[in-house]
This record gives C-alpha cells, structure tokens and sequence, in this order.
C-alpha cells in the first residue's frame, strides 16, 4: 500500500514556499474560466475512461474521470503539447505522481491529522483565514499550506484560502488544483512537471519539482522508484515507452 508519507509532504510543502514567493498565477480568466476555444481540449484526452480504470481501480469515487477532463479545459497545454508520444507520457506522468501521493487516488486528503496544523505560515499578510489546521494536503497533488491555497485560488478564480475544503469537496476544482501545479509551479525544481514532460527532461525532473527535497540524489530512493514504477506501468497502458532520465 503507498500511503503519503506524512514526512515527505511537509518537505513538498516546504520547499514549494520558495516557490510560491515568484509562482507564476494565471489570471482567472486563463485559468478559471472555460473559454470557447478551450471548451473541447479533454475531448481528445489521450487517456481513455477504461484505461483511467485500469490505473486506478481502486480510486475513492470522489476522483472522477470527468473531474479530471472538466479541470483540463482550464489548461489546454496539459497532454497536448507535442506529438502522441509526448502527450501520453505526460499524461502518464500525472497520473503516476498522483497515484504515488494518493496512494492509488485513494485518498483525498493527508492521512495524518497530527500534521494538519503546522501549514500555516502566520507570516504572510493574509493569515490563516479557515483556521490554523485548515491548509493540509487535499487533492490529487495534497496541495499544503495557506499560501500554496492561496496562489491556486487566485489562478482559478476560487477562494480557496478561505474555503480549502473545496478542494476535497469538489472533484474539478481538485483536478484543477494538480493541473495547477503540474503546469505552473516549480517547486524545488528547475522546472515545471510540465515543461519536464514536454521538453524532454524526462520523468525524473517531475518528481524533483514535487518531491526533489526528499526524494532525489540518492535521499530516499524507494519513494522515488515507486513514482518511476508507477509511471513504466502507465506509460505500458497506454501503450507508448517511458523514455529515458526517469529518476532524480
């Protein structure tokens, strides 16, 4: 069973503070709002309903396939950027993180409630609107912390520093939460997920921009290799190689 590690997710939260500091927030127009021209993206999804199943099947029903394809309109590079091959590894590159993180998309939110406190940072400006415990990992990326809560609602047009519940909640705005994450944010990275898939950085540079704080350069190597066994498994489904560079 891989259940997030309560250990590994305030380091992934930790390090995303330097990167909330310059993230790049897209106004709510690009990422909240579905414009025509973006109102068919998921419709050419690489990733099938059955083949979602095969992934995951034994996912929380929260974690809709539809959830997933909605949150997609609001980021149209997501696996369609660059050929078939690219677009499917990048697809299988999501879902292999966030199965890792969610223990197979069986969790909604961070298991350990002993922790939940300690993401407040009283220190910026806005506070802790929902209450000091209120900004554990939620989601399929568990986005941590009152500031992180705070950059992805302003990019989608959703209060979520004072209505995180939301995105435990609401299966869009979850999807959208990780989507947000995976194609704007760094962490403690060089790169976004994204910009890894699709410029050929390969696998591994996803898994530092998540986790690299605890999980590359040797740190814990069988978190590391869960993530790359999940994502050999993806990419197999959906029937294109890994690539190389796959670890960190």
């Amino acid at each position: 069973m891989r259940i997030v590690m309560s250990a590994s997710r305030i380091a992934v939260a930790t390090a995303a503070v330097v990167a909330a500091v310059s993230a790049v927030v897209l106004p709510a127009t690009s990422a909240g709002a579905v414009t025509a021209e973006h109102a068919a993206v998921s419709a050419d999804f690489v990733v099938s309903q059955a083949q979602f199943q095969q992934m995951f099947p034994n996912k929380n029903p929260f974690y809709t396939y539809a959830g997933l394809r909605n949150a997609m309109n609001s980021f149209p590079a997501f696996a369609h950027t660059g050929s078939d091959t690219v677009r499917k590894q990048e697809a299988a590159a999501l879902l292999a993180n966030v199965s890792h993180e969610t223990g197979g998309l069986r969790y909604t939110k961070e298991q350990n409630p002993a922790n939940y406190p300690h993401y407040c940072d009283a220190s910026r400006p806005y506070g802790c609107p929902a209450g000091q415990a209120a900004y554990y990992g939620r989601g399929p990326m568990q986005l941590s912390w009152n500031f992180n809560y705070k950059a992805a609602g302003d990019a989608l047009g959703v209060d979520l520093l004072h209505k995180p519940n939301l995105v435990e909640t609401d299966a869009t705005i979850s999807w959208k939460t990780a989507l947000w994450y995976w194609t704007t944010q760094a962490g403690p990275g060089s790169m976004t997920p994204h910009k890894a898939m699709v410029s050929g950085a390969g696998f591994g540079e996803t898994i530092r921009s998540i986790n690299g704080a605890l999980e590359c350069n040797g740190q814990n190597p069988a978190q590391m290799q869960d993530r790359v066994n999940l994502y050999r498994q993806f990419t197999q489904t959906l029937g294109v190689t890994p690539g190389d560079k796959l670890t960190c």
